[in-house]
């Protein structure tokens, strides 16, 4: 994901590990009782990677990663390890009919980028197309390819001066634009709101390799004004209505659009989860507006709402002023989500409770997409279902990404049926609108649990920060619901991935700050605080780790699992207790976040969103071998660093896999200056790669006019795609020379 302005809204007291820990101690707990069940490492053994490379009974070795790990780089473009290369499959504003003009790379498009490809590039899939022009899992040299595009944070650069605001164009205040509320011009916003959802687009496989097609009965864009249809359990749904009734809907029953899509899940039966992430930062209420009843107040204070103008005193905020254009206009008015009206069909204060979810898609039909609201609402990662198995129900795992939230998992209610493969948003219908949803608490011992987020739970009962109404109020307001229960506050998740050969869930929890992570506030699953080694991010946890667990019996109805933690990221010159994972320079990463398996060769590909690590290196994609949870051992962190001027130090017990080296662990990708690897996917011959490469030249400053634009980089135009200057996400596609599988 992009960086965001990170106001902590999680201020609940649930307890922090340390708590946990010192309770575990003082009861005689003094080492972890590992399960160990699952096929592990063993499995692997039966995969193509070491059918390939001859790997035999003692699982994978250095055989099974078959390429030269690249250095690390702060070259403008993508580094790859010899006898790879890439080609670009898209780029921002690539056109997907032939009706509009090629895109000119300098701002001055006149349309509304309904029909171009989107911006910040992100999580993304690839869906075969059969012979009926329907789904299938067999590769027929015809697919499209769902991408996410997360914001339009750096804007400025498809404008032709920068983004204008209150008749001053060129400045980039911040990461998403913190604008004194004067009046936008409409044609850019709506080329901005176009910018974000999804793009949908026909692929097929040439002499050359994979190349889009223009004018394809397939392409098309969901944006911010995509009409959706809201989905949720029967028995609630007319109180989940109540809760979406704008003067767009009165009835609660539709939507409009899907914004800040950053990872994805793909279904069993073959549609795509765009995830929304940092949907609150697009409302402001001007100065004057009437207040909001306290419960709205509480809850949008919660998801970070408030930072976008909630008392009638405010005077700014951190929006990108969507709704300054227009006081009639509800394209526009629809971002000021003030109560002007008698009631709410008369105005927009419910809009926000409009964003937040799994927004499913049918990448092959037409059909309108649905926001699947018993998945709960919060800052959507992704979300990534567990292995399927007939006859019994499905599980979705899904993180909230800002620092201090938590992990969910969703259960449906439904068993899994493979007749309903192909059953496009019916079958949604079927196993994401019924189910249950559990918060995630990580113990201290090595065990944890899944706490069922209802209404009937006691606790969220009688919570009084936040008094619930009813079940669709739990759903619509999980991240209170969450706080009720006492789920475990993480260092910021983000993607999360399930290990075909085993099932077991991966999480990406990318980094943390001194405000939350010091030697005394850490835990089991958290257990790092440290300073920065060059001193560019801080102290807290800059460089983040990747958490994983077991469901207990591999069930995905289970209520209780085992974790420990996979990789801590570091550079390689921190000390053992900061690099508790023996990172080298040919291995060393910072902030994970992407993150994904190859079901061909059982590859864990990481991906890296960083700024702590960037005065050495880009960030990079890396390729691990990923064990079995279980595999390492317990350690003691010793954690010192400098608080308020003052030398603390505290010790904490945690769980580490396997140290993998650089025979299990390597480097095999840098991006261009400026920019983030993210989403991620793979022909099912597993000799194609598609990898996404987001915002590059982020840190680029537009000061006034085009010809004033700061680069930091001009990729992907300096490498000969489309035209030369501006930067541009972009998808590319990665082959081996000798057309061989990627990475064995």
């Amino acid at each position: 994901m992009a960086h965001h302005p990170d106001e902590l809204s999680n201020t609940s007291d649930n307890e922090h590990f340390q708590e946990v820990l010192a309770r575990a101690s003082a009861s005689g707990i003094t080492r972890r009782n590992l399960i160990r069940g699952g096929v592990g490492l063993a499995a692997l053994g039966s995969l193509p990677m070491l059918g390939a490379c001859g790997g035999g009974d003692d699982g994978p070795t250095e055989r099974a990663l078959g390429f030269t790990p690249v250095g690390k780089s702060l070259l403008d473009n993508v580094v790859l390890p010899a006898g790879y290369t890439y080609t670009v499959l898209h780029a921002t504003g690539d056109r997907l009919v032939s009706s509009i003009p090629a895109y000119s790379n300098r701002g001055t498009e006149t349309d509304e980028w309904s029909m171009r490809v989107g911006d910040h590039h992100d999580g993304m899939d690839l869906y075969y197309i059969g012979s009926d022009g329907r789904y299938t899992t067999s590769d027929t040299g015809r697919a499209v390819l769902a991408v996410n595009h997360e914001s339009s944070a750096d804007a400025h650069f498809f404008h032709a001066n920068g983004q204008t605001s209150n008749g001053q164009s060129g400045k980039k205040f911040s990461q998403f634009g913190e604008w004194d509320l004067g009046t936008r011009p409409a044609s850019e916003v709506l080329k901005e709101m176009n910018h974000h959802g999804v793009s949908v687009v026909e692929l097929r496989r040439g002499a050359s390799g994979w190349t889009y097609v223009v004018d394809s009965i397939y392409n098309r864009r969901v944006t911010a004004q995509t009409p959706m249809r809201i989905g949720g359990p029967a028995a609630h749904l007319a109180d989940i209505r109540a809760f979406m009734v704008t003067a767009y809907d009165p009835s609660g029953a539709t939507s409009r659009g899907t914004l800040n899509n950053c990872g994805h899940g793909i279904t069993p039966w073959g549609t795509y989860l765009a995830c929304e992430e940092n949907w609150a930062f697009y409302f402001n209420m001007p100065a004057g507006s009437p207040a909001v009843d306290a419960k709205t107040s509480e809850s949008r204070r919660r998801y970070g709402v408030a930072r976008a103008g909630l008392a009638a005193t405010a005077t700014s905020g951190v929006s990108q002023g969507w709704y300054t254009p227009s006081e009639t206009d509800d394209r526009f008015t629809r971002w000021n989500p003030a109560p002007k009206g008698a009631s709410a069909a008369a105005d927009f204060r419910n809009e926000p409770n409009t964003f937040g979810y799994s927004v499913e898609i049918d990448p092959l039909s037409s059909s309108t997409p649905v926001k699947r609201v018993a998945m709960g609402r919060f800052a959507h990662e992704g979300a990534w279902c567990g292995l399927p198995v007939v006859g019994r129900p499905l599980a979705f795992y899904q993180g909230c990404d800002s620092r201090n939230e938590y992990i969910y998992k969703f259960v449906s209610a439904a068993n899994w049926s493979a007749s309903d493969i192909g059953g496009g948003l019916a079958a949604g219908d079927k196993y994401l609108n019924e189910g249950r949803l559990f918060a995630a608490k990580f113990n201290a011992d090595g065990s944890g649990e899944w706490i069922e987020l209802s209404i009937t739970n006691p606790r969220i009962a009688a919570y009084t920060v936040y008094p619930f109404a009813n079940q669709a109020d739990v759903f619509i307001n999980a991240r209170h619901a969450a706080d009720a229960v006492g789920a475990t506050k993480m260092d910021r998740p983000e993607w999360g991935a399930v290990n075909p050969a085993n099932g077991e869930i991966y999480m990406t929890l990318t980094n943390n700050s001194a405000a939350n992570r010091t030697p005394n506030s850490t835990d089991a699953a958290n257990p790092r605080a440290y300073a920065d080694a060059d001193g560019r991010r801080g102290t807290g946890n800059p460089n983040g780790h990747i958490i994983r667990f077991r469901e207990r019996d591999n069930l995905s109805t289970a209520t209780a699992f085992t974790w420990d933690i996979f990789l801590f990221g570091a550079e390689e010159d921190m000390p053992p207790n900061v690099n508790l994972s023996r990172l080298t320079d040919k291995n060393s990463f910072s902030s994970p976040d992407g993150l994904w398996f190859s079901k061909y060769t059982g590859i864990c590909w990481i991906q890296t969103d960083d700024g702590a690590f960037t005065d050495e290196t880009n960030c990079m994609l890396l390729a691990a071998i990923p064990g079995t949870v279980g595999d390492g051992s317990r350690v003691t962190v010793q954690n010192t660093m400098t608080v308020a001027g003052a030398t603390m130090t505290a010790n904490q017990d945690t769980f580490i896999g396997a140290a993998l080296g650089e025979a299990k662990l390597r480097r095999f990708l840098v991006a261009p200056l400026g920019a983030e690897v993210t989403g991620i996917t793979e022909t099912a011959d597993g000799k194609t790669l598609f990898v996404n490469i987001q915002h590059p030249g982020e840190n680029t400053r537009a000061i006034g006019s085009a010809a004033n634009f700061n680069f930091e980089s001009q990729w992907p135009g300096n490498q000969g795609y489309g035209p030369a200057g501006r930067p541009r996400s972009a998808t590319i596609v990665i082959t081996r020379t000798d057309g061989g599988v990627i990475g064995v």
